[in-house]
């Protein structure tokens, strides 16, 4: 028994000794670790059931817009000529410079959206263009497209190509840029940089951005994506996952002048008003109100002793314009706060037909979203009493 006990120990000793050896020759690296896993295996999704889906579900890929949609977008050649102007060829005669952009067909009977900036330079607005059209593979077709009219103040311009030159056109459904939201799924078609019907693909960042406008002018309700943007791209369609247009894609925020993830889109509904108008005129007219003014948030109000906590501080009144003639006034002294000058003394506009006004961006917008005619009720604080008046916009001058 004895013997037994003593052999039984000797045993145990020795599983115990080859364990211990076993986990060092582990832990060391000497001998594999085995791990038990479990693995979940997802459906595997064919290329056709892909596409099904997507189309059920309403949303496509960036590769199903691209194949449905290239062929609706367009490059853009403009050709400027210097002439009249005090640059000249040391060979003689004058100076042609080329702008390249893109843009898109809205209308099977050849009409064709891009910026104002893409046909126009230094006040010249081209009359024709080349427009370069995708057809099959790598195949292009060239025809030259008449400038119907381009808007400086909303950057926007329209093109007219003869259907019959141009072959059968392609246009691409516009959407509605009011119910945009930050995180939807875009992609912008053009042609960055030269690269001929680039696709970039992204989210819009954000909306409601203030753009400038080549004139000086606000743009209104500007959308941000992250979508890669370019020289280039500018005129191009922003196409949603639903693959409707709800931006021209238009600008850039950049400090290497290349893109960071910061572009920027004209909406595609102040884009829509403005087509309609160029349709009929070749022109756009637009609201006026006749103020210069600067923004008041609460601190500034605070700091400045005003009897209000936001709005918009009237610093001067156009003489003959709308605002004039509804009694409004500017102000009549200077006040300097942080640095920045506030002319103080005039009135202050609170709302517009009863909305709240937090800027002059807003205002401005605002103003914009009218026609000259339009009769607007302002809320003024004058002194440290509040009233409201009704004015009658008038049209806006060519400059802004």
């Amino acid at each position: 028994m004895t013997r037994l006990k003593a052999h039984a120990a000797f045993f145990i000793s020795g599983i115990i000794a080859a364990v211990a050896i076993l986990v060092l020759l582990m832990v060391f690296g000497v001998l594999p670790v085995k791990t038990d896993r479990t693995t979940v295996v997802e459906q595997q999704v064919t290329d056709t059931t892909m596409a099904t889906t997507a189309l059920t579900g309403g949303a496509l890929t960036p590769a199903q817009i691209y194949q449905k949609y290239a062929q609706g977008v367009v490059e853009i050649i403009a050709t400027f000529s210097n002439a009249g102007q005090s640059t000249y060829s040391p060979f003689g005669g004058t100076q042609t410079q080329k702008a390249l952009g893109s843009g898109f067909v809205v209308s099977k009977d050849g009409y064709i959206l891009t910026n104002a900036h893409v046909v126009s330079d230094n006040g010249q607005t081209v009359k024709t263009v080349e427009v370069i059209f995708k057809t099959t593979g790598s195949q292009t077709k060239r025809v030259t497209g008449t400038v119907v009219g381009a808007d400086n103040t909303s950057d926007v311009a329209l093109i007219k190509v003869d259907p019959a030159k141009a072959g059968n056109l392609d246009p691409i459904p516009l959407g509605d840029s009011s119910t945009v939201q930050p995180g939807e799924a875009v992609v912008a078609i053009g042609n960055p940089l030269g690269y001929d019907f680039s696709i970039t693909e992204g989210i819009v960042s954000a909306t409601n951005r203030n753009l400038q406008s080549p004139n000086g002018s606000i743009i209104a309700d500007g959308i941000q994506t992250d979508a890669a943007i370019n020289e280039g791209n500018s005129g191009g369609p922003l196409i949603d996952s639903s693959g409707k247009v709800i931006g021209i894609n238009e600008q850039i925020a950049s400090q290497s002048g290349g893109n960071q993830g910061l572009g920027f889109a004209v909406p595609i509904d102040s884009a829509a008003n403005v087509v309609n108008q160029l349709k009929k005129t070749g022109t756009v007219t637009y609201a006026w109100l006749g103020v210069e003014g600067q923004t008041v948030s609460a601190d500034v109000a605070k700091a400045l002793g005003l009897k209000t906590t936001s709005g918009v501080l009237v610093a001067n009144v156009t003489a003959g314009s709308p605002a004039a003639a509804a009694g409004i006034k500017g102000g009549s002294k200077q006040q300097v706060l942080q640095g920045q000058i506030y002319i103080v003394g005039g009135d202050i506009i609170t709302a517009l037909d009863g909305r709240s006004l937090t800027s002059m961006e807003q205002l401005a917008a605002a103003i914009t979203a009218h026609k000259p005619g339009d009769q607007v009720t302002l809320t003024i604080v004058s002194g440290g009493s509040t009233s409201t008046v009704k004015v009658t916009l008038g049209q806006r001058p060519d400059s802004p």
